[in-house]
């Protein structure tokens, strides 16, 4: 029986045969090029005697010790402790492998509408009274006693599709509903086109792809913990695009000037009370 039990991260049980495996505090996921490990080796069944050994399974000398040793201390032969070693580094390349990739930021689906979808749509922007159905429409989904400000916070978010997007401060004391205003008023909007933010690093909006950001909606919780933010937010408020050069080592351990570029326009919408000083530029 072959088996990677990995529902522990840090102590991964491997079967193989006549010997039992433990990966001592799991593995690291970065640095595919190596792959650092403390195993215990027993016989299966037999923990009284065991082999303990600290190395990179991809270091050729080290492996070949740790067989070597194992082999002698179990009384295996070389060759077949040799076989499970190997079985065992295939195991543990497909573990991190799915790690990674459970680990990389899920991408909402883009829902396509259907063709009917787009006629019923449409046929709603050209009916009279617009602004009406669309109030009518927004008290429907459940908000009820903001009309005014739903209205104008879901034309703002609209606009994210414009060149040139509007911009939303909601003001008010603590506790008077205005992160829930913006949160039900979000809720109508697809989920693909905005991107909720509750802290931010000062250079985090650098790091986002080209146009990972471009015509979405940015809602920012609480605009008091976005201080350092403001000025990249500005800038793709009012330019429509940012950048950054940076320093970064490639494998070679050389230095090289990159660039990061990030474009929008972008829609942002925060929250804050009425004694927040620092404005945030809404170009128009």
């Amino acid at each position: 029986m072959v088996k990677l039990i990995s529902e522990n991260p840090e102590l991964l049980i491997y079967i193989d045969g006549k010997i039992h495996i433990t990966v001592l505090g799991g593995i690291k996921l970065t640095g595919l090029d190596r792959l650092k490990v403390t195993l215990k080796l027993s016989l299966t069944g037999k923990s009284n005697t065991a082999y303990r050994h600290n190395l990179d399974l991809y270091n050729g000398i080290q492996t070949e010790q740790l067989i070597e040793k194992a082999s002698e201390m179990l009384d295996v032969s070389t060759s077949e402790t040799s076989q499970i070693i190997n079985r065992l580094i295939t195991e543990l390349e497909n573990y991190r492998a799915q790690r990674l990739e459970e680990m990389k930021p899920k991408q909402p689906e883009k829902r396509e509408l259907s063709e009917a979808e787009r006629r019923q749509a449409i046929t709603f922007l050209k009916s009279a009274n617009l602004l009406q159905r669309t109030k009518e429409a927004i008290k429907l989904s459940g908000l009820i006693g903001e009309e005014t400000n739903s209205m104008i916070a879901y034309l703002t978010y609209t606009s994210r599709k414009r060149h040139v997007p509007l911009h939303l401060m909601c003001l008010g004391a603590s506790g008077t509903g205005k992160t829930w205003l913006q949160e039900k008023v979000s809720e109508l909007m697809p989920e693909e086109d905005k991107l909720e933010i509750t802290t931010l690093s000062s250079n985090a909006f650098y790091y986002f792809g080209r146009e990972e950001l471009k015509h979405k909606l940015l809602l920012i919780e609480d605009l008091d913990g976005a201080e350092s933010v403001l000025y990249p937010l500005r800038e793709l408020q009012s330019k429509r695009k940012i950048s950054k050069t940076v320093t970064l080592k490639d494998n070679k351990g050389n230095l090289k000037t990159v660039t990061l570029n990030v474009e929008g326009p972008v829609c942002v919408s925060g929250c804050t009370t009425p004694s927040w000083r620092t404005r945030i530029a809404c170009e128009r």
